[in-house]
């Protein structure tokens, strides 16, 4: 069995955020960034079937050179190795046709990329994958089991969870529950120098053009001051919860 994971090199939540270029720019100088956290429950899945089912497991980016550590990362998680395509990853339609263009060059059974990215909650790039190549589609994944060349998944839904069945190839849209942050593997001493000799391909862009564009970024407006109420005043505690929240 072949797996792409499809990893998002984004800012870590702790990052403080600014833009430049009168806010139409994400301003990266001093963030950290990280392997999208669904990104990387698809990832220990997959690294799980590669044990269990000697699976061959390739991670997949799109990006320039900077997203290189987070790839040598998942090569020390375990991934056999790894693919950037050499692009600025400009919206969700340009990447899944850069990831579907890799695609249709060597084929995958099975796709495993996050729900959505924690930067831009896009949460539409593994469904236009599967919609490009015409293969299965799976989102919300809380479980996955493989036996006889059929998938068994779990996917979450609204007041609980559905369970389906489905062949090859397949997509799965991933997120937490596929496993547990518990079950996150941490690269140790051994996969962090085994990841150094492993391949990571850079691969030129496809001819595909992004079809949006972004105006601007705006921060969440600060918050407002805080009025305390002296606990006896009562009288001035409803007015302002009816005259100004407009709560009552």
């Amino acid at each position: 069995m072949k797996i792409l994971v499809c990893i998002s090199n984004v800012p870590d939540t702790t990052s403080k955020i600014n833009f430049v270029d009168s806010n139409t720019k994400f301003d990266t100088q001093g963030v950290q960034f990280i392997i999208n956290p669904n990104d990387e429950f698809g990832l220990t899945r997959a690294v799980w079937l590669q044990q269990k089912q000697q699976a061959e497991v390739t991670v997949l980016t799109v990006g320039d050179a900077s997203c290189e550590p987070t790839l040598r990362k998942c090569l020390a998680i375990g991934a056999d190795k790894a693919i950037r395509v050499d692009a600025d990853p400009t919206d969700g339609y340009f990447v899944a046709k850069q990831i579907a263009a890799v695609c249709e060059k060597e084929s995958y059974d099975l796709i495993i990329a996050g729900r959505e990215s924690i930067d831009h909650n896009g949460a539409m790039v593994p469904g236009l994958v599967a919609g490009m190549l015409d293969y299965e589609y799976i989102t919300n994944c809380i479980s996955l089991e493989i036996e006889n060349d059929q998938a068994t998944a779990a996917r979450e839904i609204d007041g609980g969870k559905e369970i389906v069945t489905s062949g090859f190839p397949l997509v799965i849209g991933a997120q937490k529950g596929l496993v547990e942050e518990s079950d996150l593997i941490i690269p140790n001493m051994r996969g962090i120098m085994q990841a150094r000799k492993k391949p990571l391909e850079v691969m030129a862009a496809s001819d595909a053009v992004a079809t949006s564009t972004v105006i601007s970024f705006d921060k969440p407006a600060p918050k407002g001051e805080v009025k305390l109420i002296d606990a006896d005043d009562i009288d001035t505690l409803i007015d302002l919860l009816h005259n100004e929240a407009k709560v009552i």
